[in-house]
C-alpha cells in the first residue's frame, strides 16, 4: 500500500471503529436502564433496542448511491451529523418514548455503504480486500471493547452519559473525515465495494446468497432478542449492573480465542460447511440451555459463554461465505442486500424479544430464538458446499474491448484462475482464483506481456 492508501484505511477504519463503539455500549444496558424510564413496558423497550436497525435496513442503500451522486464525504458527514442529532435527543430523553426517537435517528446516520464507496476510491484493485479486512477487524475490536466498558460507563454515568459519549465520538468521527480522510481524484463505481441497483435481481434470485441473507437476519435477531433480557436476568439473579463486565470480558475473550481452531479448521482444511452447521448448532444449544438456566447466574453464565462461541464463529464466516459465493463483480451488491438483512434482523429481534418478555416471559424468547436457529439449520443443511475461491481485481490498463475475449481466455488458461469478468467502463477486471492452486509466477508473467 502507499502511504496515502494507508492513510485511508486507517483513517476510515476509525470511523467505523468510534461509531460501532457507540453503538455496542448500548446493547448490555439498554434494556437495564430503559426498563426503569416512565412509559416504559418490555414492547417500547425491544422496540427501542431494535428501532436503530429498521431505518439502517431502509437508509443504508440510497445513503450508498447518493454518495455516487455527490461527495462522498459529503455524504457521510450528513449521516454523522443526523447520529450525533439522535445521540443527543436520546440522551436529553425523560422518557422511553424519546429514546426511541433517539435510537431511530441514530440509525438514519447510515453511513456504512458510503464509507466503503470512499475506502475503493482511495485503494488500489490489489489492495481493496485488505483494507476491507482492516475495517472488518475494527468493527470486531469495537464489539469487544464496547461490550465491556458500556457497563462500567453506565453505572458511573446513566443512559444519557452512554448517549453523549456517542455523541462525542461521532463528533470525533466527523473530524477525522473533514481532516484525516485523503480526498478522492475522481469518484468511481466500485462493484466490489459498491451496491449496484440494475444487479439486484441476479443477487436476489441467487439460492446460495438467500441462504447466507437469511442466515445473517437470524444471528442478529437472535443476538438482539436475547439481550433484551439477558442483562435483566443477570440482574435479577443476583449481578448488579454496574458488574456485568466482569462476565461480558472473559466470555469474549475465552470464546474467541475457543474458536480460533475451528476458523482454521473451516478455511485451511476447507471444511467450511460443517463447521458453519456446527456453530448453528451451537446456538440452538446455547438458547435451550437459557431456556433451563436462565434464573441462575452460573448457568445464565454458561451458556452465554456457548451462544458466544457459535455467535462470533458465524459472525467471521458468514462475511467470507458471501464473498466466496458471490460472483466477482457482485459482490458489493451482494454485500448491501447482506447487511439491509442483518439490520432488519436487528429491529425484528428486538421487537419480537421485547413482546414476547411482555407476554409470556423469559423462557419464550429463547424458544424464540432456538426455534429461529433451529430454521436456520434446516436451511443451512441444503446449502452447497462453498468453492474456496478469494476475490482478485485487476486493472485493464492497456487492453481494449476488442481484445477482451482473448485477455479472458488466457487467464482462466492459467492454474486456479476460476472466473473472470471484465468491465471496460471502470477498467477492472474481476477474477475468482483458489488461492491453493493459483500459479503467482504465470500470472504476473502474464499480466506483464498485457501491460
Amino acid at each position: 500500500m502507499t502511504a496515502m492508501e494507508k492513510r485511508a484505511t486507517v483513517s476510515l477504519a476509525s470511523i467505523y471503529a468510534l461509531r460501532m463503539l457507540g453503538l455496542f455500549m448500548l446493547l448490555p444496558v439498554l434494556s437495564l436502564f430503559t426498563e426503569q424510564m416512565p412509559g416504559s413496558t418490555p414492547k417500547l423497550v425491544g422496540l427501542t433496542m431494535g428501532i436503530y436497525g429498521l431505518t439502517q435496513a431502509i437508509l443504508q442503500i440510497p445513503f450508498g448511491l447518493l454518495s455516487d451522486r455527490f461527495s462522498r464525504k459529503t455524504v457521510i458527514v450528513i449521516g454523522l451529523v443526523l447520529f450525533v442529532a439522535g445521540s443527543v435527543w436520546a440522551a436529553l430523553a425523560t422518557d422511553i418514548y424519546g429514546v426511541l426517537i433517539g435510537r431511530a435517528l441514530q440509525g438514519c446516520g447510515a453511513i456504512s455503504a458510503a464509507v466503503m464507496a470512499l475506502l475503493a476510491d482511495l485503494t488500489q484493485e490489489v489492495h481493496r480486500t485488505k483494507a476491507m479486512a482492516t475495517i472488518g477487524a475494527s468493527i470486531g475490536v469495537s464489539f469487544g471493547v464496547a461490550i465491556t466498558l458500556g457497563p462500567i460507563i453506565a453505572h458511573q454515568f446513566g443512559i444519557a452519559g452512554i448517549f453523549w459519549m456517542i455523541a462525542l465520538l461521532a463528533a470525533l468521527a466527523i473530524l477525522v473525515i473533514l481532516f484525516v480522510v485523503p480526498n478522492p481524484e475522481k469518484i468511481s463505481t466500485h462493484r466490489d465495494a459498491e451496491y449496484i441497483p440494475s444487479e439486484l435481481s441476479t443477487v436476489i434470485t441467487n439460492p446460495e446468497l438467500l441462504r447466507l441473507n437469511y442466515g445473517i437476519f437470524a444471528l442478529h435477531l437472535i443476538l438482539m432478542a436475547s439481550f433484551v433480557v439477558v442483562p435483566l436476568l443477570m440482574r435479577d439473579a443476583g449481578l448488579h449492573g454496574g458488574s456485568h463486565w466482569m462476565v461480558y470480558l472473559p466470555v469474549l475473550v475465552t470464546s474467541m480465542a475457543g474458536i480460533i481452531p475451528f476458523v482454521i479448521i473451516a478455511e485451511k482444511k476447507r471444511k467450511m460447511k460443517p463447521v458453519f452447521l456446527g456453530a448453528i448448532a451451537t446456538l440452538v444449544v446455547a438458547n435451550l440451555g437459557f431456556v433451563a438456566l436462565h434464573g441462575q447466574l452460573v448457568g445464565l453464565i454458561a451458556c452465554l459463554w456457548i451462544f458466544f462461541c457459535g455467535f462470533n464463529l458465524l459472525e467471521a464466516t458468514l462475511p467470507s461465505l458471501i464473498s466466496k459465493t458471490a460472483p466477482g463483480d457482485l459482490k458489493g451488491t451482494a454485500m448491501g442486500i447482506y447487511s439491509s438483512g442483518q439490520f432488519l434482523g436487528a429491529f425484528l429481534g428486538g421487537a419480537a424479544g421485547g413482546w414476547l418478555y411482555g407476554e409470556h416471559g423469559a423462557a419464550a424468547v429463547f424458544l424464540f430464538s432456538a426455534g429461529v436457529a433451529a430454521s436456520w439449520a434446516l436451511i443451512a443443511v441444503f446449502m452447497s458446499p462453498p468453492r474456496y475461491w478469494a476475490n482478485l481485481l485487476l486493472p485493464l490498463q492497456g487492453v481494449s474491448v476488442e481484445r477482451g475475449s482473448e485477455f479472458s481466455k488466457q487467464l482462466l488458461a492459467i492454474a486456479g484462475v476460476e472466473e473472470v469478468r471484465l468491465h471496460f467502463e471502470e477498467q477492472a477486471a474481476y477474477l475468482k482464483v483458489d488461492s491453493q492452486r493459483l500459479d503467482k509466477d504465470q500470472l504476473n508473467q502474464f499480466l506483464q506481456q498485457w501491460r
